[in-house]
């Protein structure tokens, strides 16, 4: 796997790696390095070298720098120079270039092919309200994908989630990586009355991709009939668990559901740290289990899958206690 040193003027190298953790889950051969105000050039090259040393692979290094021309692009360099047929250096450091990154590990080998990939999201990850202040891009030519509406096929779903947050950083970033959806949708009859979380949602969806908002009983209809979706591959998302159930005994044909959060509430036990249920939610879970539905209990792809039945267990007997 490539590594990664991310590296910066003071603290900021430390934060948006913490920040990355938080979004994508945390990293193997990920060092944050940083130029504090009482230290020179020298003592900053020392700890990046030292950052390179600790990696499993170090034929393959991605320094992803804040200022192009500073003292951490600087002293990158001096070691870049000795590598670059292999290592690679992008400066300009922001959270969709390091999740991207993040992301791309998954599937590419070199720190070459990765710098050149990550480039075009850190550039789209500038933006701007009100949105006329944004200077007026050139035109582009329309994409073309195999999975456009009204191919031959039914509605693929590539991904089926509980996740109280619905399409949030994890989702936009490192599931739809995963999985590459067309289109998320988002499952759920109150967000579907919120003009509000339903405008947030469709400005949160990853390039490329088109995000919605449509009650239960119409995904129910669109399930039965997606002729007119035909070689689009969808990521579901559900707010609740109960939600998820409705949506199975109406006939939206899913046969794993993804669990990822499940907010805290009053009454809710919490026996992990993203996972609360009550009483309702493990019977919804159980019900879900006679329907014939696994559970993947992973927050992002790279996170070992938890037991659900242990979880729930743990769940009940906390319930219990309480009682």
């Amino acid at each position: 796997m490539v590594g990664i040193v991310i590296a910066s003027h003071g603290q900021f190298a430390e934060g948006i790696l913490q920040s990355g953790n938080m979004i994508f889950g945390e990293q193997e051969d990920v060092k944050a390095v940083t130029l504090m105000p009482s230290e020179g050039p020298d003592d900053f090259k020392a700890k990046a070298q030292a950052a390179v040393k600790s990696f499993s692979d170090q034929d393959q290094v991605l320094f992803l720098v804040d200022l192009w021309g500073g003292t951490p692009f600087n002293q990158t360099n001096t070691l870049f120079e000795e590598h670059k047929d292999k290592w690679a250096i992008v400066a300009g450091l922001n959270l969709p270039m390091l999740i991207e990154a993040y992301a791309s590990r998954l599937s590419m080998n070199s720190a070459h092919e990765i710098a050149s990939h990550i480039i075009e999201t850190a550039k789209d990850g500038v933006k701007v309200k009100p949105e006329d202040l944004a200077p007026a891009e050139a035109p582009k030519a329309a994409a073309t994908t195999g999975a456009s509406a009204g191919s031959p096929g039914s509605l693929k779903y590539v991904l089926v989630r509980v996740d109280s947050r619905l399409l949030h950083g994890q989702i936009a970033t490192a599931w739809s990586k995963s999985v590459n959806p067309t289109r998320i949708i988002v499952v759920s009859d109150s967000v579907a009355k919120d003009d509000l979380r339903k405008n947030l949602i469709q400005q949160a969806a990853p390039a490329g991709v088109k995000a919605h908002v449509v009650p239960i009983d119409q995904m129910i209809k669109i399930a039965k009939d997606d002729k007119h979706f035909g070689g689009q591959r969808a990521l579901l998302l559900f707010e609740t668990p109960e939600d998820a159930l409705r949506a199975v005994e109406g006939g939206v044909p899913f046969d794993t559901l993804n669990i990822g959060s499940m907010a805290h509430s009053v009454g809710k036990v919490q026996p992990n740290k993203v996972l609360a249920f009550d009483q309702k939610d493990i019977d919804t879970f159980a019900q879900l289990k006679a329907k014939g539905i696994k559970f993947d209990v992973r927050k992002v792809p790279g996170d070992s899958g938890e037991n659900m039945d242990n979880i729930l267990k743990k769940a009940q007997d906390e319930l219990s206690k309480q009682a």
